[in-house]
């Protein structure tokens, strides 16, 4: 059977705001950010690769990052005349992406897919705040396994769609219908690398040089138990990873087939296996590779150890991004980080020593924070002093435990639907406003950024790389539109 005959999806993101719709937990807003560029469409990419696989038709596109219009999705439409779309939405974006959806289904005919961490097992509840009835199918599973046996039975008619977990489905009076959420594939290795050569890779860039930066999927669960974090529930609480040869075999591909020499290692966490880590590491060591390229990670402070930060030096770490959360020992602990500011300091020493730059995001407005409890988090940064540094708003994801946390405190102002963590959906904490706590955030922001000593050294860094120091100077910009 051919291509054309078994079926044509088309795969996008719409046009609208930056979000890091291939992000399932974070969904970062890139426009309110200080320090991320857009990540390559990795879940377009997988779906592509493994469509492909089975004989279908595909076209992929990012209008998004790519700054199109609407006009330019009607456009590739009529050329390539889709029997499915497939788009990914975020928590943030969902109210636009239906209006989106409403108003393609109104011009055309084909089958709906929207795939997001929003459907990830959801409730009644999504469905009576939202109208999703011009979508025909939701993916709140891990999409890479899913679309495949999708495909084949919705275009195809094989196979039975009560049997395909991880989504909705309508009956026959088109309510929509579950199917089973409880289990998540562990083998990582059996799924194609994404398809690059449909992706624009020139729009994912590095933010200091803005060469192109490949995202290479690593790992995916996480073990830990924080409060306002939804990878447990969307991805597990056991760590699933691909073998390190695996993941080579794909660095190789980008750098070989793709000239792309700058990574992003993009996992829950990377640091929690350092025995995993450091085998990694070493297959970058030991390779031709070696010196040719650079990647950035995540990590918790509570899994680093030194031999492992020496082997990301030596492998080429240029950043590692740390979770810190909080410098205040009781909300640490009331999120259940599992971590203490000493440990903080400690991880922030360790990193030093290895000479690797790293980011420090940081978290305020938990329902029970004081104007003091902000403020002492927040002064931890400078004792901690990144290189950068992300301050994120305290965000209740519908699902997690700050959810309940802040309904029961009675912070929650509005649908978490449409919202995300520059601006959630809280009056604030119980004894400071909303309007107060993104003072604070803005205040630091700026605080930290524009401090002399901080600006002469980063100059000073630039100078060997005209690139860099221009990047910089578009980041000081935003960061004082966005913040003053």
């Amino acid at each position: 059977m051919s291509a054309n005959e078994k079926g044509r999806v088309m795969l996008i993101y719409p046009p609208g705001r930056l979000y890091q719709r291939s992000e399932d937990r974070a969904q970062c807003n890139i426009d309110e950010s200080a320090v991320t560029t857009v990540r390559a469409c990795n879940d377009l990419g997988y779906a592509a690769s493994v469509l492909r696989n089975r004989g279908y038709e595909v076209f992929l596109r990012d209008y998004q990052t790519e700054l199109a219009s609407i006009n330019d999705v009607a456009k590739d439409i009529e050329s390539f005349k889709p029997n499915m779309l497939f788009m990914s939405i975020t928590n943030a974006t969902i109210i636009e992406d239906l209006a989106f959806i409403k108003q393609l289904k109104n011009d055309y005919s084909f089958i709906t897919v929207l795939k997001g961490a929003i459907f990830f097992n959801a409730d009644n509840k999504l469905f009576d705040e939202l109208d999703i009835t011009e979508a025909d199918y939701l993916i709140g599973g891990e999409e890479e396994f899913i679309i495949g046996p999708l495909a084949d039975c919705v275009l195809c008619g094989e196979g039975d769609i009560a049997s395909i977990s991880g989504i909705f489905y309508k009956n026959e009076e088109g309510k929509f219908i579950k199917t089973d959420f409880s289990c998540w594939n562990s083998d990582l290795d059996s799924l194609p690398f994404p398809a690059r050569d449909l992706m624009k890779n020139s729009l994912y860039i590095r933010p200091d040089t803005k060469e192109p930066l490949a995202t290479i999927s690593v790992s995916r669960g996480c073990p830990s138990r924080c409060t306002y974090c939804l990878t447990p529930i969307i991805s597990g609480k056991k760590l699933r990873k691909r073998s390190t040869e695996n993941v080579f075999a794909e660095v190789e591909e980008c750098y070989k087939k793709y000239s792309i020499r700058n990574f992003f290692f993009k996992a829950d966490t990377f640091t929690y296996d350092n025995k995993w880590a450091i085998e990694l590491c070493d297959r970058i060591i030991n390779s031709d590779l070696n010196g040719k390229i650079e990647f950035t990670v995540n990590a918790r402070v509570d899994t680093l150890s030194e031999e492992l930060l020496r082997k990301l030096k030596q492998a080429g770490c240029f950043m590692i991004v740390v979770g810190f959360e909080s410098g205040n020992d009781e909300t640490l602990k009331r999120i259940r980080k599992g971590t203490t500011a000493q440990m903080n300091l400690e991880a922030a020493r360790m990193i030093k020593k290895a000479k690797i730059p790293y980011c420090g995001c940081f978290m305020i407005g938990f329902p029970w924070e004081s104007e003091e409890d902000i403020k002492k988090s927040l002064k931890s940064i400078f004792k901690l002093n990144p290189d950068f540094i992300e301050i994120h708003i305290a965000m209740p994801y519908y699902g997690t435990k700050l959810y309940s946390e802040c309904e029961e405190a009675g912070t929650i102002s509005a649908s978490a639907f449409g919202a995300d963590y520059f601006t959630p959906n809280t009056t604030g904490t119980q004894s400071v406003s909303i309007d107060k706590v993104i003072k604070f955030k803005k205040k630091y922001n700026l605080m930290f950024y524009l401090r002399p000593n901080y600006i002469a050294v980063k100059v000073f860094d630039a100078l060997r790389n005209p690139r860099i120091l221009l990047s910089y100077f578009e980041h000081g910009m935003k960061l004082l539109r966005k913040n003053i």
